[in-house]
């Protein structure tokens, strides 16, 4: 592919040039449309039963996005009092938001329990805690499938080294301590991991789902997780997760345990990365050009502050080097191989390392793709740097601001003394 921004008409004719002056870099930048079509797509994993995908909202929490979420008919998950918040906010009704929780506290589980929001519970300590103070409440619990995926072994959710869920070998302890609070399991969930494009580990997963689910008794659903993995690797031509072989296989499997189980409870996944990373990107500005020790460092304001996955996963972002508002092509720039960087005192404030681009130019602009999960939501202000404004291109063409950009007013405002 030799260019996504133009081949997805992702600025819908708006010049990111202008954009990066009138907002400031580095910012982020989304499309509404490529965020409609994943979550629709996502929708319509499973067709053949009762089935309701729930955004896992720790992607990316900006309202505007919750809201088309929301529009799109999809529930959400929340890990936190603030996302239920957050959720509550852009408008989801309590029946529309399952608790994911770990490790929390019995005020955070209250919060919860008092606005009537579904929690799972993925300890026996936490469903004692919950048993505690909601005897004869209503939860699900999050189980251990006992395989795990993911792009990097800091999101692999599940299997043998994991801080999550409950392990099977546990189950008959879940019933002693769900009898002893006359508590009511109506759900269990999983989660493998993130970002696996074979999907082979999950379906595997759930087939060890839908065993354990039979020692579990008029389930109201199952929900398997998420993880769905997008291509970010598009401009060597990496291939879309193959969505509709997926749910082929993914059908078979529910077809033989609904046959066995004797009745349909509801099927759930919580895809989140696929559902808003491709739908987002991030423009900076290029600052410095040097070479030490014949690596040549392409600087910029897009720090491990405004983008930690590379740093933290080494993950990989394409990028895509804009110059007078057009992108830079492959074909007629020549390329040169450079480690692009951020501004933040530390070494390992890379966004990528001996990468072949077209020949960067101080002040051109780099646009960062695939920035729309977990890029914003784990924005820090470290060097207190001031977070980056975000802005959403419309499904008509319009610029919308939805989060303005940080002030160092806002800093103080925190401090006393």
């Amino acid at each position: 592919m030799d260019s996504f921004i133009n081949s997805s008409g992702f600025f819908k004719g708006n010049d990111p040039e202008k954009l990066a002056e009138k907002f400031g870099t580095p910012l982020y930048v989304y499309n509404e449309d490529i965020i409609r079509d994943r979550m629709l797509r996502v929708a319509n994993v499973i067709t053949k039963y009762p089935y309701r995908a729930n955004y896992s909202c720790k992607t990316n929490t900006n309202l505007s996005i919750l809201k088309i979420a929301l529009d799109a008919g999809i529930n959400a998950d929340a890990m936190s009092e603030g996302e239920m918040r957050m959720l509550l906010k852009a408008g989801f009704t309590p029946d529309r938001i399952f608790y994911v929780c770990n490790n929390v506290s019995a005020d955070e589980m209250r919060f919860a329990i008092d606005n009537d929001i579904l929690t799972s519970l993925d300890s026996l300590d936490q469903i004692r805690m919950f048993g505690t103070i909601n005897r004869g409440g209503r939860c699900a619990v999050r189980i251990n499938p006992g395989v795990g995926a993911g792009h990097h072994e800091k999101v692999v959710t599940a299997g043998k080294k994991t801080k999550f869920a409950i392990a099977e070998a546990d189950i008959d302890e879940i019933f002693k301590i769900a009898d002893e609070y006359d508590l009511k399991i109506v759900g269990i969930n999983q989660h493998v991991g993130s970002q696996f494009m074979d999907p082979s580990p999950f379906l595997a997963a759930v087939d060890n789902l839908l065993r354990i689910a039979m020692r579990f008794k008029d389930l109201e659903f199952i929900d398997f997780g998420g993880g769905y993995g997008i291509p970010y690797h598009k401009l060597d031509d990496e291939k879309e997760y193959d969505m509709e072989a997926f749910s082929k296989e993914f059908t078979a499997k529910l077809d033989d345990f609904v046959l066995r189980y004797g009745s349909v409870p509801l099927f759930k996944s919580e895809p989140g990365r696929y559902c808003v990373a491709e739908g987002g990107v991030i423009l900076g500005r290029v600052h410095s050009i040097k070479e030490n020790s014949g690596i040549k460092y392409v600087g910029t304001d897009v720090g491990m502050n405004v983008l930690v996955r590379p740093s933290m996963y080494d993950s990989w972002h394409d990028i895509e080097i804009i110059r007078d508002g057009k992108v830079v092509g492959r074909d007629n720039a020549g390329f040169e191989k450079v480690t692009v960087c951020g501004n933040i005192c530390e070494s390992g404030d890379v966004l990528c390392k001996d990468r072949e681009l077209p020949k960067v130019k101080d002040n051109d602009l780099i646009c960062v793709l695939d920035a729309g999960a977990y890029g914003y939501s784990m924005c820090s202000s470290y060097n207190t740097r001031l977070r980056p404004a975000e802005v959403m291109v419309c499904s008509d063409g319009s610029i919308k601001l939805i989060r303005r950009r940080e002030t160092f007013e806002d800093m103080f405002a925190f401090y006393e003394g």
